[in-house]
């Protein structure tokens, strides 16, 4: 059966759209149109129901290449994604006030932002810990690698930010599944120094299009040739950051584990069941027998038998999923519901109340600084779910009790 719709002009790949039922903007439509149209798009590019306008290429896309990449497309949260753990702890361990469990997990894991000249950072280490400099020490070799030919990379928050969430959709949840099952969910990626080399090697792309006068439907679609030197050095750089976003995920993930531990006093399993995946990102695979680049920009490998997570907004519904290997999306689904607005809209729109009403059933924050992350800013993850069910298949429903936002 044909879940999707194909979109195509002249001139362009085509498009595979996994959105029936599902609300798509205009300008979303364009920005893949202008994706579509570069010379090196491998077959077609596929679409995922979470789909909304990005820089340069949209989120929810999955765009396969042969013989250059857009390092905008990967985006500067290189390496973002998901993990999750199932407990051996159900709702009846927790406590009926939940607030003393994310109080400890805001405190084990350094959140949001507070940069200025006079106050430290409150989302980086003020002081590392020895778990996190083993961690980082193996890490090091690869990241000087990349120094000595990039040396203001150095310079970046890379060690203090290894372990910590970030801000805007980033997040840190205690979910419980169909069988009152308590499981620890987290959203976060490569930090300040996968901004910075995403950063810089979207500006070296566009230097490369003035120097040889490539004209682009759009900037942010500048890209690296294969076979140049800075295609070489930025699949290094993008390939370490991702391993950095990896082990971040990892690290919180204990000290999450950890903080809920030190309030639940019953002893309990941690890790009975663990899905550890990225969801922006860009890594070689093989597909329809020939070997390719493929750029996921808010979307999750979905291979057959593959665990993958799928997040709704902040106080819906959550997905752990297995992948089905449709060929035809290159064994990919979305990364979560894709907003329905943007962040300063949803501020116009909702208010405090707005916000405190939809997300009553869990233990947040509730204050004017997290509307632009209130539920009705998204997409129906039901509605998003159900166009892509030749995509994967859920293997649990999870809804959120705590969330720590960034």
């Amino acid at each position: 059966m044909i879940n999707h719709e194909v979109l195509f002009e002249k001139g362009g790949a085509p498009i595979r759209m996994w959105t029936n039922g599902v609300p798509v903007e205009d300008k979303a439509k364009e920005q893949l149109l202008n994706t579509a149209r570069m010379p090196f798009i491998f077959k077609h590019l596929a679409v995922m129901p979470d789909v909304h306008l990005g820089k340069g290429s949209t989120i929810g896309s999955v765009i396969p290449t042969k013989g250059a990449i857009i390092p905008a497309a990967v985006g500067v949260d290189i390496g973002c994604g998901m993990m999750a753990v199932r407990t051996s702890l159900t709702a009846s361990d927790l406590p009926d006030n939940l607030f003393a469990i994310r109080s400890a997990i805001e405190k084990a894991v350094p959140h949001g932002r507070s940069a200025g000249r006079s106050r430290r950072d409150v989302g980086a280490w003020n002081k590392t810990s020895n778990y996190i400099d083993e961690q980082w020490a193996a890490l090091l070799p690869k990241f000087e690698q990349i120094t000595q030919k990039y040396p203001h990379l150095a310079k970046t928050n890379n060690h203090k930010h290894l372990g910590t969430l970030g801000t805007g959709n980033h997040f840190i949840e205690l979910c419980l599944d169909e069988e009152n099952t308590v499981w620890v969910m987290l959203h976060s990626g490569s930090r300040g120094v996968g901004n910075a080399i995403g950063t810089h090697f979207i500006g070296l792309a566009r230097q490369e299009m003035e120097r040889y006068m490539i004209n682009l439907p759009d900037k942010d679609l500048a890209y690296l040739p294969e076979g140049t030197s800075y295609f070489d050095d930025y699949i290094e750089a993008v390939d370490w950051a991702q391993n950095f976003a990896r082990v971040n995920r990892e690290i919180m993930m204990e000290h999450t584990l950890a903080a809920v531990a030190s309030v639940i006093t019953k002893p309990f399993v941690s890790r009975l069941e663990a899905v550890n995946c990225h969801h922006n990102y860009v890594q070689r695979e093989n597909h329809f027998g020939e070997n390719v680049l493929v750029t996921r920009k808010g979307a999750v490998s979905a291979r057959s038998g593959q665990l993958g997570i799928i997040p709704g907004s902040m106080g819906a519904k959550s997905f752990i999923v297995r992948g089905l290997g449709n060929q035809e999306s290159f064994c990919s689904c979305s990364h979560g519901a894709g907003r329905v607005m943007s962040r300063t809209k949803a501020k116009s729109v909702f208010s405090i109340d707005d916000h405190k009403k939809a997300t009553a059933h869990v233990e947040c924050r509730k204050d004017e600084d997290v509307i632009d992350e209130t539920p009705m800013a998204y997409k129906d993850i039901d509605a998003v779910m159900k166009a892509q069910s030749d995509l994967v298949e859920i293997v649990h429903t999870l809804r959120q009790v705590v969330c720590v936002k960034g």
